[in-house]
C-alpha cells in the first residue's frame, strides 16, 4: 500500500466538494472525520477516488412517541459509481423471497416449509436435501438464515431461482430501488443461462405436494449501455492472466443507497414510502431481525465452526483483531466481498448507553490492479478501514446529544443457544 503523506488533510476537507463535483459529501461527515487520525483511516478518506469509497452516516432521532426520523449524511457518494455487491445482493433476496411466500398464500405454506428443487435444464441443479439442517431438509426460512449468519452462498441461487430473474427486477424496481439490476447467479453460468430459473416444489413432512413454483424465463431485456471496466489486468475462468481490465458491465449492480433504503424499510417500515417496502408478516419481521444479528456462536441451526466464523465475522464495523463483539452492541447488517471490494450496510444499536444509527460503505482495496487472483488488501488495508470508520461514527453517536432517549424494545431478540447434545460436527468448509 502507498501511504500518501503530501496532502494535508484539513486543507483535503476543504476541497473534497471541488475536486469531487460528481460526488457527494456533507460538510458532517468531513467533521466527524477529522478526529481520527488512523493512517490506514487517514489514506482511504484522502484518497476517495483510487478506493471507489463511498459512505452513507444515518443519523436517528425519535420524538416523544418514540417515532424515528433517519437522515442520509453522504461522504463521497455517487449512485452511479459501480461497486461490486457481491453478497449484498442476498439482502434483497431474503425480503422478496419471503414476500412472495406471502404472496402464494396457502394454508400450510410459510418459510419453514420444505421447499425441493428440481432441473429443467442441463446446468441446472436440483436440491432434494440440506445436510446442514437438523433435519436434512431444505426451506427458505434455513436458506435465508445461511446467507445471512455467515453470507452462504448457496442460499442465494435457491432464492434467486424461487423469485426468478425477472421477478427479482420487475419487483425492486415497482418497489422505487431504480438502481438495482441482478443478473448473476453465484454457479459460474452465462448470461443467457441465468435468465432460467429451477422449477421447484413445497411439500408437507409427508411428502404432500402443496405448491409448484414453476420454472421462469426472463424475457425482460437490460440496458448494459454504460461499460464498465476495472483494474489493469484479471485472471480468466482458464487461470491465465488477461492484460485488460475486468469487464463487469453484465453484472450485479446496486447502489449503496438502495441497498440502505431495502435495510431501513425492513427496520423501520413507516419511515420509507410505502411502494418502498416488502410485504412481511409479524412473525417475518421478528425472523429477519434475528438473523440479521445473531451471531454463529449463538447458532444450533447450522452449527458452524466458531473459530473461523467468530462473532464479528460479518460485522465489519467491529471486526477488530479481538474477533469479539461489545456484549451491549447489536449490529442488524449485511455484507459482501469480492473482487477486491468490501461492503457493509448496517444498523447498529447500543442497549447500554441508548444509542442507534445506520452506516452504509462500500471501498475497493486491491493495490496490484489485477482482479480475479484472490489477492486483495482485505486485511491490510478493507478491514482495518471499516473498522476504523465504524468506531469514529459510533463514538461520535456516543457523544451526540438527543431530544428524547430511544425506546429500543422492538430490537432486543430472544436469541437462540448452542445445543450441547448436538454431535454433529461444525461446518467450517462453507463457501461464501
Amino acid at each position: 500500500m502507498k501511504i500518501y503523506t503530501a496532502y494535508c488533510f484539513l486543507v483535503f476537507v476543504m476541497i473534497t466538494n471541488l475536486l469531487y463535483a460528481q460526488s457527494k459529501t456533507d460538510t458532517l461527515m468531513q467533521q466527524v472525520f477529522t478526529s481520527n487520525t488512523h493512517p490506514v483511516f487517514r489514506e482511504v478518506i484522502l484518497h476517495p477516488d483510487a478506493y471507489y469509497l463511498q459512505i452513507i452516516y444515518t443519523q436517528i432521532n425519535r420524538d416523544a412517541h418514540n417515532k424515528p426520523s433517519l437522515k442520509n449524511y453522504y461522504f463521497h457518494y455517487n449512485a452511479q459509481q459501480y461497486f461490486n455487491p457481491a453478497s449484498m445482493v442476498k439482502l434483497p433476496l431474503a425480503l422478496l423471497s419471503l414476500e412472495k411466500i406471502n404472496e402464494i398464500n396457502i394454508t400450510g405454506l410459510n418459510k419453514f416449509t420444505t421447499i425441493l428443487y428440481d432441473s429443467s435444464q442441463s446446468w441446472q441443479r436440483p436440491m432434494l436435501a440440506d445436510t446442514t439442517a437438523v433435519n436434512g431438509l431444505p426451506s427458505m426460512a434455513h436458506f435465508i438464515k445461511r446467507a445471512l449468519l455467515i453470507s452462504e452462498n448457496d442460499p442465494y441461487n435457491r432464492m434467486y431461482q424461487f423469485v426468478g430473474q425477472q421477478g427479482i427486477n420487475q419487483k425492486l424496481h415497482r418497489k422505487g430501488y431504480g438502481d438495482v439490476r441482478i443478473t448473476r447467479q453465484f454457479l459460474g453460468l452465462t448470461f443467457e443461462q441465468n435468465r432460467y430459473s429451477n422449477p421447484a416444489r413445497f411439500v408437507t413432512a409427508s411428502g404432500k405436494l402443496l405448491y409448484r413454483n414453476p420454472e421462469a424465463i426472463n424475457t425482460d431485456s437490460f440496458n448494459f449501455r454504460n461499460v464498465i471496466k476495472i483494474g489493469r489486468a484479471h485472471v480468466n475462468r482458464n487461470d491465465s492472466l488477461v492484460n485488460e481490465p475486468f469487464d463487469f458491465t453484465m453484472h450485479n449492480s446496486l447502489s449503496l443507497e438502495d441497498l440502505q433504503q431495502m435495510l431501513q424499510s425492513a427496520l423501520f417500515p413507516q419511515s420509507v414510502a410505502a411502494k418502498k417496502r416488502f410485504n412481511l408478516t409479524k412473525n417475518d419481521y421478528e425472523f429477519f431481525y434475528r438473523y440479521l444479528s445473531q451471531y454463529p456462536s449463538e447458532t444450533p441451526n447450522p452449527k458452524y465452526d466458531t473459530t473461523k466464523f467468530y462473532d464479528s465475522y460479518v460485522k465489519f464495523f467491529f471486526r477488530d483483531s479481538t474477533h469479539k463483539m461489545p456484549g451491549h452492541v447489536r449490529v442488524f447488517n449485511k455484507v459482501g466481498w469480492s473482487y477486491g471490494f468490501l461492503t457493509d450496510v448496517s444498523y447498529v444499536v447500543d442497549f447500554k448507553n441508548k444509542v442507534e444509527f445506520m452506516l452504509s460503505a462500500t471501498l475497493y482495496v486491491n493495490s496490484d490492479g489485477i482482479l480475479n487472483d484472490g489477492k486483495y488488501d482485505y486485511e491490510a488495508v478493507g478491514y482495518p478501514f471499516l473498522f476504523q470508520l465504524g468506531q469514529t461514527v459510533y463514538h461520535y453517536e456516543l457523544k451526540r446529544m438527543r431530544k428524547f432517549e430511544p425506546g429500543l424494545s422492538a430490537f432486543k431478540i430472544k436469541y437462540e443457544a448452542r445445543i450441547a447434545s448436538d454431535k454433529r460436527p461444525a461446518l467450517l468448509d462453507v463457501d461464501n
